[in-house]
């Protein structure tokens, strides 16, 4: 369960927390954070999610996370050696996030605005990485029947972000929030990053090394090597000509063992 500010709970899960009859997954203090935290890592959770701006509506719009009450969350996952994730939103929630010592934005905030190479650097300092999700907004804007436009102004943002935080050195992480979408076709991601000014080489190293090494396994897989896992994906397309050409997989091997081919 993800972890949301007193009295914001994303105005998009509501009615199903309702239907399920779901326990709140709000948290009000840090001491409640840390409980809460802790069993679920001790469960076998592999990292917690903090919403360190949740989308609420109404006049307040996004509603930021106490700082104490996200760094309590975030504490317990390191204390247990597992990443924080924080979902930022907008300038305050992405203040939080870095306030916190989150690991991984798990969404750009296009809310915030233009990232500033000062922003980056406190970002980098910080060891955090970034995940794009640009398909997300772009999908679920249009799905909204939101102008053209506004989509393209707002996704524009989001680019800019990925862009100043890769010409920052800061670590880029492949996500699409798939499964919240139903836009589970990668070519879309591609092309947006692609014409966020990233290269296929940059592409590449967010799909392989960067989550290696992000989650400890950069000794083990994320590139073809002697002693590595026998990890493959073949494509059908040469991606140095079109980045959609990583969407083309033709077949994925995973620890030498075929998982996947097209029907």
């Amino acid at each position: 369960m993800p972890f949301y500010p007193e009295h914001g709970t994303p105005i998009y899960v509501r009615e199903l927390w309702a239907q399920t009859r779901t326990i709140s997954a709000e948290v009000a203090t840090p001491a409640e954070a840390r409980q809460r935290a802790e069993a679920q890592l001790d469960a076998g959770a592999d990292g917690v999610k903090v919403f360190t701006g949740a989308i609420v509506g109404g006049p307040q719009g996004v509603l930021p996370m106490r700082v104490d009450v996200a760094s309590a969350a975030v504490a317990a996952a390191h204390a247990h050696g597992k990443p924080a994730f924080a979902h930022p939103t907008n300038m305050a929630g992405l203040e939080v996030a870095e306030a916190s010592g989150v690991d991984v934005l798990a969404h750009t905030a296009p809310d915030a605005g233009t990232w500033s190479p000062e922003l980056v650097a406190r970002l980098r300092a910080k060891h955090m990485a970034l995940v794009p999700t640009l398909s997300l907004f772009d999908a679920h804007l249009r799905q909204e029947g939101v102008p053209d436009e506004v989509v393209k102004r707002f996704v524009g943002n989001a680019q800019q972000q990925v862009k100043a935080m890769a010409d920052g050195g800061g670590q880029v992480l492949f996500g699409t929030d798939a499964g919240y979408t139903e836009v589970y076709d990668t070519r879309l991601e591609y092309r947006l990053m692609t014409a966020a000014g990233l290269d296929w080489r940059q592409i590449l190293t967010s799909l392989t090394t960067a989550p290696a090494s992000r989650f400890g396994d950069a000794t083990q897989r994320g590139r073809l090597a002697e002693g590595y896992a026998a990890d493959l994906v073949m494509l059908g397309s040469d991606p140095q000509q079109s980045t959609e050409a990583f969407a083309d997989v033709q077949m994925t091997v995973r620890d030498g063992r075929i998982i996947y081919t097209p029907r």
